[in-house]
């Protein structure tokens, strides 16, 4: 598949292109995941100026458009750069499910302010034990006049120490793992009796366990159809995350392929070994499958197509299993130097290990795609 962009979709590339190039180069980018804070807040105001954040989004809400494609788009370009700011944690996952489901009232409260970069968000939906299940849900929600009382926990909610509010799934009916009956709430990160635990991870971001005991928040939508809206923003951000490994990948490939013409070994550069030669035949098939997958995924995620669940879990499984090959390969084509911190190699090795586990693994979603595949 070869996506033809339009002058639009062009401009918007070759903006995020030029925007990297200049201030996100991968030394910049050691000195900001080093940081006491981990992100840059003047990167993440520069993306907002640019209009990065309003592309998402709808015109209805103050958005350029609102077609993933142009989420992809950026997410590649991100991808190259290993960008750790939460571009999908605050404008593909909160900020879309506040469009999806929230109030007009709550869009005109959050949406605009998404937009500008003056709020970071985080969703908040993963628990012990879940493995992977959006509706796997034990943290509890009463209503209590017009807002919620949440108790719970909440784990490796990634963001959750840089944000300003989180998206909390939270049962207000049914047992555990009922589909039915979960809610989504909004809650204000500093709020009384919210105890964050933060860590870092082994890609250099930043995440946290979440305890909320008596934690008040507002409903986000309609009470019990969590888990609709969960599954639709996990397909949307699974578009997000594809599109960030092909971006990786792309670049892994490029850095081996160069090392190899000019690394020396027993007189001649590495490149010119058939088996060597091979490998990366194999590398180059790989990434041009993951990005025909990727631009396949995120163009049916702009048309309602009825099978694009089953569609993202085939992509999040194909294109995990390709990225991990290729990283796993550019790292040993690398030898000694690509086991180290001061190269890039082993940092697009780490991101694409955290991303493989975001929404489900490989193994998950290969589970998931039969069973949606048999439902059809």
């Amino acid at each position: 598949m070869d996506i033809q962009f339009t002058e639009e979709q062009e401009l918007l590339r070759s903006s995020v292109q030029r925007l990297l190039h200049d201030q996100y180069g991968f030394d910049a980018r050691r000195k900001i995941v080093a940081s006491e804070e981990g992100f840059s807040r003047k990167q993440w105001q520069a993306f907002a100026e640019l209009g990065l954040f309003a592309a998402p989004f709808s015109e209805g809400v103050g958005g350029l458009g609102g077609v993933p494609l142009s989420a992809m788009i950026i997410m590649q370009e991100f991808g190259r750069h290993l960008v750790v700011e939460p571009f999908v944690e605050t404008i593909v996952l909160a900020g879309g499910l506040i469009e999806q489901m929230g109030s007009e009232e709550q869009k005109q409260a959050f949406i605009p302010d998404i937009i500008a970069g003056a709020k970071i968000w985080a969703l908040a939906w993963t628990e012990k034990g879940s493995r992977f299940d959006l509706a796997t849900v034990t943290t509890t929600a009463r209503s209590d006049g017009q807002e919620y009382v949440l108790n719970g926990e909440k784990t490796a909610v990634i963001a959750a120490p840089w944000a300003d509010y989180l998206i909390v799934s939270a049962r207000t009916s049914g047992h555990r793992h009922d589909r039915g009956g979960v809610s989504l709430f909004v809650v204000d990160r500093r709020a009384a009796n919210l105890d964050l635990q933060s860590f870092k991870t082994i890609d250099g971001r930043r995440a946290a366990e979440v305890n909320l005991r008596d934690v008040r928040g507002q409903l986000l939508g309609r009470e019990g159809e969590g888990v609709m809206a969960l599954e639709a923003c996990r397909d949307r951000a699974i578009g997000a995350l594809c599109a960030e490994v092909v971006g990786a990948i792309g670049e892994l490939n490029s850095a081996t392929l160069e090392y190899s013409k000019t690394r020396r070994q027993f007189g001649v550069t590495i490149g010119s070994f058939q088996v060597l030669q091979h490998r990366m035949v194999d590398m180059f098939i790989a990434h041009q499958e993951a990005l025909s997958l990727m631009q396949h995924l995120n163009l049916s995620l702009g048309t309602a197509d009825p099978g694009v669940s089953r569609l993202a879990s085939g992509a999040k499984s194909k294109i995990g299993y390709a990225g991990r090959f290729i990283a796993d390969q550019a790292v040993r084509l690398h030898g000694g130097m690509g086991m180290t911190d001061e190269l890039n190699v082993g940092h697009y090795f780490k991101r694409i290990s955290s991303i493989n586990i975001q929404f489900g693994d490989p193994a998950y979603h290969v589970l998931r795609y039969a069973q949606l595949d048999t439902a059809a």
